[in-house]
């Protein structure tokens, strides 16, 4: 399974070496995601991580960065719900529910199931299937290897993710909330919990 990383929304002091970092320990893509962000800051994001890792990020926000820092693609979501005019790039999107997934898949490159499980953050984000439904969705094909899941991934379930036929998994919450972008310095936590991951969607 591919390993998808959610930025966190906020920019913090240590970000792009931990983000240069999990790179080289193989993560696979990265969901820039920054909401009512000014887009300089952005930049200057990007401007930090080695040019090679580039085309493994995908943004959320502020599409025009896609060709200013040749990332690999768009993300579109209820948030930023068009594809810019005379864009012909690479685009993956949200899906809310089950329904929307076989449109969403013939016209993006993957796609993203939201609410597999509830967040781990405290958040309104409730799970909003049951593993039955999930376990259909699969056997008629919905659920496939453009589909990534997120919302809830920790290394515990990464397994039954796995099992379920998904193409990989967009963590967040479970990297993020094992550093103070606050006052934090020492990521090792971050690093060490991402090798496990790494390791369980091998």
């Amino acid at each position: 399974m591919k390993l998808l990383l959610l930025s966190s929304p906020y920019f913090f002091v240590e970000e792009d070496k931990i983000l240069a970092t999990l790179f080289e320990e193989g993560l696979d893509i990265l969901h820039l995601r920054k909401p009512d962000s000014e887009p300089v800051y952005c930049e200057r994001l990007l401007t930090l991580l080695p040019e090679k890792y580039h085309h493994r990020i995908v943004t959320n926000d502020h599409f025009y960065l896609k060709e200013e820092f040749g990332l690999m693609g768009i993300h579109l979501s209820h948030r930023n719900p068009d594809i810019p005019q005379n864009y012909s790039g690479v685009t993956t999107r949200t899906c809310y529910s089950l329904e929307e997934l076989t449109e969403a898949k013939d016209k993006n490159q993957y796609v993203i199931l939201k609410n597999i499980y509830s967040s781990t953050s405290g958040s309104n984000n409730l799970s909003q299937y049951t593993h039955q439904q999930l376990r259909d969705a699969s056997r008629q094909g919905l659920i496939d290897k453009r589909v990534m899941a997120q919302t809830g991934i920790t290394l515990e379930n990464t397994h039954e993710i796995r099992d379920l036929g998904f193409g990989g998994v967009v963590v967040c919450n479970d990297i993020w909330n094992r550093f103070n972008i606050h006052n934090g310095m020492d990521f090792k936590d971050v690093i060490k919990h991402f090798h496990k991951l790494r390791k369980a969607t091998e």
